[in-house]
C-alpha cells in the first residue's frame, strides 16, 4: 500500500503533468483553482488512509501544509519556517521543532505563492523582505536572494484577548506595588519609553497602559505593523506603507509629523527603530506628556546609546550634546522588561532619567 509520502508525491507528478512544456509556478494561483481542480486529483489519493492521514493530505495541497494545525493552536506563539522540513514552534517561551514538513519543493512553494495571494504581498529581488498582517498573526517573510538557500518565514500570534494589567498582575509578570506604579504613570502623564529584548512583551505592555487611559483620551498610535489593539473609540491608529512601488512610502517620520495635526492628548510609538526618533522626542519635548514607545534594547543605558545613535541618523548635524539635551527634556524615565531562560517574561524595574552631566545621564530607580 502506498505511504502519505508516495500519495503526495504522486499527485505532484499529477500536476507538473498537465504542462505540456516546462511547469511555472509563477501562474500556478491563476491557471486553476486548487479547491476545484486539486480536489479531482487528491480524491481518487484518499483511498486506504487514516482521517488524519486524508486531512494530512488535504492540508498539503488545499491548506497551508504541516502548519494547517499549527495555526489554531492558541498555545503557539510563533511558527518558525527555515525550510520546506526545518520547521520550528514557539509555546510558552521555548523552541521546539516539529516532526512534520512540507513533503516536497512543490508544494512548500505552492504553500509560498497560497500565503503571498493571502495576504496580498509580492516577494523578489526587488522587495525581498515582506511584512504583513493575516487576521491574527504577523508574517515577515525572506525571500531565497537573502538566504541563499530557500524563502523563509516568522508567524507570530497575536492574542485573541486584550492584555491589561490586572491580567499582567495575575501571571505574576509584576507586584502590586508595580501595579500601582503604572497606573500614577498614566494619571500623572509620564513620558518613558518601553525596553527590552525580542519576545519580552513590549507591545502587550503598552496595550495594558493604553488601556488605563480615560474614554476620552485621544491616542495617536503610530506602528509599521498593526499590533496595537487597545485604543479606545476617540483615538486612530496610523500605519507606514512600504513595499509597493507604485505608491510613495510613508514613514514613521512622516506619521509623527502628521500626528502633531491630529490633535493628539498622547502619541504612541509602537516601536522607534529609525530616525523617527528624532521627530518623535521633538513632539515630546514641545507639550505632548503622556506619550510612550518601545525600543528594542537590554537595560536602560544601553537604551539611551541606541537612542542616541537613531536621533543622530536623523540629524547627523547635530552634536552629542545637543542629542542628549533633548533626550534629557522629552523623557522622565525608563520601563525596563525581560525574558527568563524558561521563556517566562517579567518586569524588571523602571528607571528615572534624574540629570544630565558632561558625563552622560545619570540613572536611579523611578518611583512614580
Amino acid at each position: 500500500m502506498q505511504t502519505l509520502e508516495g500519495k503526495i508525491l504522486g499527485i505532484v507528478d499529477t500536476v507538473k503533468n498537465q504542462s505540456l512544456k516546462e511547469f511555472n509556478f509563477e501562474g500556478l494561483p491563476n491557471e486553476f483553482h486548487p479547491d476545484s481542480d486539486l480536489s479531482g486529483w487528491i480524491e481518487p489519493q484518499l483511498e486506504g488512509l487514516t482521517d488524519t492521514e486524508q486531512l494530512r493530505l488535504k492540508n498539503e495541497f488545499l491548506g497551508f501544509g504541516p502548519i494547517d494545525t499549527l495555526l489554531t493552536n492558541d498555545a503557539i506563539t510563533e511558527i518558525m519556517i527555515n525550510s520546506k522540513d526545518d520547521i520550528w514552534i514557539e509555546t510558552a517561551g521555548s523552541l521546539v521543532r516539529i516532526d512534520d514538513r512540507f513533503y516536497c519543493d512543490f508544494t512548500y512553494q505552492l504553500f509560498l505563492n497560497k500565503l503571498l495571494l493571502r495576504v496580498d504581498g509580492v516577494i523578489d529581488k526587488e522587495s525581498p523582505v515582506l511584512d504583513r498582517t493575516m487576521s491574527q498573526f504577523r508574517i515577515c517573510m525572506v525571500d531565497e536572494c537573502l538566504t541563499q538557500k530557500n524563502s523563509i518565514i516568522s508567524i507570530r500570534r497575536h492574542p485573541n484577548f486584550q492584555w491589561t494589567m490586572a491580567k499582567l498582575r495575575n501571571e505574576n509578570w509584576c507586584t502590586d506595588d508595580d501595579l500601582s506604579f503604572f497606573i500614577n504613570l498614566i494619571e500623572q502623564r509620564k513620558r518613558f519609553l518601553i525596553v527590552g529584548p525580542t519576545g519580552c512583551g513590549k507591545t502587550s505592555v503598552i496595550n495594558a497602559l493604553l488601556d488605563l487611559t480615560g474614554y476620552n483620551c485621544r491616542s495617536i498610535v503610530i506602528e509599521d505593523t498593526p499590533e496595537i489593539t487597545s485604543i479606545n473609540s476617540c483615538s486612530i491608529k496610523l500605519l507606514t506603507r512600504t513595499q509597493r512601488s507604485q505608491l510613495v512610502n510613508i514613514t514613521q517620520t512622516d506619521l509623527v509629523k502628521s500626528s502633531l495635526r491630529l490633535r493628539p492628548d498622547r502619541i504612541i510609538m509602537g516601536e522607534i527603530r529609525g530616525t523617527e526618533a528624532k521627530d518623535f522626542l521633538m513632539a515630546l519635548s514641545t507639550g505632548h506628556d503622556g506619550s510612550f514607545g518601545s525600543l528594542h534594547a537590554s537595560d536602560p543605558q544601553q537604551a539611551l546609546i541606541r537612542l542616541e545613535m537613531l536621533i543622530q541618523m536623523g540629524a547627523p548635524q547635530w552634536s552629542l550634546e545637543a542629542i542628549r539635551k533633548l533626550i534629557f527634556l522629552s523623557l522622565d524615565g525608563i520601563l525596563v522588561l525581560s525574558k527568563e531562560p524558561n521563556g517566562k517574561r517579567v518586569f524588571k524595574g523602571a528607571y528615572q532619567i534624574t540629570s544630565l552631566e558632561t558625563s552622560g545621564f545619570l540613572l536611579d530607580r523611578w518611583v512614580a
